[in-house]
This record gives C-alpha cells, sequence and structure tokens, in this order.
C-alpha cells in the first residue's frame, strides 16, 4: 500500500567547530504558531457575476501582491483599501511575486453588489500550534516543528515578513485512525508572547526565545553517529501545559536524508491511547535517546499512524545557526 505523509519546518566555520552550544534546553513545550506573510498571499479564485480570474497567466495560487498601483502593501486590509480607493475602475495594477521575481501585472475588477472585486482569495497571516524542540541557552536561538510551515491551499512553503510564538494550552484531542492523522486543539494565548520568527525553512521554524529561560535540566546534544536502533522517547503535551516523556522505538536511521533520518514507532500505551498514534501538533516534540537530545518527530504516516519520521537535532541545529 502507498505509504501517504502528512507534515506534523550549513554553517561553515573553521576546524569544524559546532556554533552550537553542545548542552541545549529541551523542548517539549507547546506553541502557538502565528506568522505575518511577506507580500499578500493568493490562495484562491471565486466567482464574482459569473466571472473568474482563475487560469490567467498572469496572477496563480502561491503569487504573493507585493504592491497596488505602485504602493507596497502589508495586509490584507491595505490591499482593500488600496482597491476601494483605486481610479482606474475597470482593473487594478499589481505587483505580484511568482517563483522569487517580480512582475508588473493589470488585474480586471468585477463590480458587484456596489463593490469593485478581485475574485482573489487572499491571506497575510496563519496561526497554527507545534512544539518547541530546543533552545540553546548561550544564544538564545530556538528550534521548533522539524519542517516548514506550509500554506494548505497552495502547498506552498510560506514566505515569511515576521512571526511569533506564544503560549498554548491543549484543550483536546483528535485521535488518528489508519488513513486519518488526528491533531492537536488548543486555547492560545497571544499576549504571552516567547519569541520571534525570523526563518520558516524545510527543517523548522528558528527565531530568537525572548522569554525567561524555562528552568530545565541541560541536556547534551546527541550527533548521528550517537544514534542507535532500539529504545527512545520523545518529549510532548497532551493535555493542558504538561509536558510528559513517552517511549518510542527507532526501528531505522537514513544518515544521507535530509529530514527524514529517523523511522520511529510508538510504543507508550498511555500515548496510544490518548492519541490513537502521532497527530498533528506533534511536531517538533525532541526525540531523546541515552540521556543526548537526537532529533524532532517531523512527519506521521497516515495508513500506520504509530509509526513516523524524524530529523536528526545537529540538521536542525546547523539551520538554526545560519
Amino acid at each position: 500500500m502507498k505509504k501517504v505523509l502528512i507534515l506534523l519546518i550549513s554553517l561553515f566555520l573553521p576546524f569544524s567547530v559546532a556554533a552550537y552550544s553542545e548542552y541545549l534546553i529541551p523542548g517539549g513545550d507547546t506553541l502557538g504558531i502565528e506568522v505575518n506573510s511577506k507580500g499578500i498571499l493568493v490562495i484562491g479564485f471565486y466567482e464574482v457575476n459569473g466571472h473568474y480570474n482563475k487560469g490567467t497567466p498572469e496572477i496563480k495560487p502561491g503569487d504573493y501582491i507585493m504592491k497596488v498601483n505602485g504602493h507596497s502593501i502589508n495586509t490584507v486590509k491595505e490591499l482593500t483599501k488600496m482597491i476601494e480607493a483605486n481610479i482606474n475602475k475597470e482593473a487594478v495594477e499589481l505587483t505580484i511575486r511568482h517563483n522569487n521575481k517580480e512582475k508588473e501585472i493589470s488585474l480586471p475588477l468585477i463590480f458587484d453588489d456596489g463593490l469593485y472585486k478581485t475574485g482573489l482569495y487572499v491571506k497575510d497571516n496563519i496561526t497554527g500550534i507545534g512544539t518547541l524542540t530546543y533552545i540553546d541557552p548561550e544564544t538564545h536561538i530556538y528550534g521548533a516543528l522539524g519542517h516548514e510551515i506550509i500554506e494548505t491551499n497552495t502547498n506552498s512553503i510560506v514566505e515569511i515578513k515576521s512571526g511569533n510564538i506564544f503560549r498554548n494550552a491543549i484543550t483536546s484531542i483528535d485521535k488518528s485512525s489508519n488513513g486519518i492523522a488526528g491533531s492537536k486543539n488548543a486555547k492560545f494565548y497571544y499576549n504571552t508572547i516567547y519569541g520571534t520568527i525570523t526563518k520558516n525553512t524545510n527543517y523548522g521554524i528558528y527565531g530568537e526565545y525572548k522569554a525567561e529561560l524555562p528552568n530545565k535540566d541541560l541536556m547534551p546534544v546527541g550527533s548521528s553517529s550517537d544514534v542507535s536502533l532500539g529504545e527512545a522517547s520523545l518529549y510532548t503535551v497532551l493535555k493542558n501545559e504538561e509536558i510528559k516523556e513517552y517511549k518510542i522505538e527507532i526501528t531505522a536511521i537514513n544518515e544521507t536524508a535530509k529530514v527524514k533520518n529517523l523511522t520511529f514507532k510508538l510504543n507508550d500505551e498511555d500515548l496510544i491511547n490518548q492519541t490513537g498514534g502521532i497527530v498533528q501538533g506533534m511536531s517538533g516534540s525532541p526525540i531523546i535517546q541515552n540521556g543526548k537530545l537526537i532529533g524532532a518527530v517531523t512527519h506521521v504516516i497516515v495508513d500506520n499512524p504509530l509509526t513516523g519520521y524524524g530529523i536528526f537535532i545537529t540538521t536542525m541545529l546547523e539551520e538554526g545557526e545560519k
């Protein structure tokens, strides 16, 4: 049976000396995540009076609107205001970014119910939950998720302008089952900000942890050579803000993969009973083996949610220090 995956996001130094600390603050904390895109992201089209802008070569889902009539915009509210003030009621001039290249287009406007409309679905902000993997106590750089933030409508990585991680608490779990990936549900505390988000990459999200550092024992970094098949554990939150340790078994190691370095299965009956398997929101949960932080949870295999993939912690650390 074909395996279906759901996402749960090098620095060169002389003599191969790592820039990151040899001891880290392990994560496991649940995080609220909010990012603001670099431009207004086009996610789709809607019909206005029988007309679509869909299919035009000028603009596609995944493109970013950067300017309206030569004026830079950062929010959907600004986009709407500029279109309402547009002198030419037939079309609006846009600067869009497509595949990292900017170009100018003229987008037709459609009159409907007393308003001129673009027929575009757009967004400037994405909010979700994930798990903190580590904090470097020396640099205060943190890493989380272990994979990129994806905009689900376009299936594209979000190009971020800014963002924050903040406090949240798990309120319930939608369980996983074969063919269905469950998820954590959470209460968000937007005003309790832990840190900034400055990078959204294939290896995780990164930024500066600005709140008071958690009062936890430091844990040594495990290199890929420290990882072995067999017993390990992960840290994650399933209720409120309580971090617990759960048993897993590492079943395969792939040192050449970019992200899916570890294959593991859940062994902890308590975890399985509560979640049915790996669930969305568990991404970034640190993986511990022999007292060392060796990696983070990244993906669930939907056909068998008791199994998943993880990334080496050293890969995340190297990406965070770039």
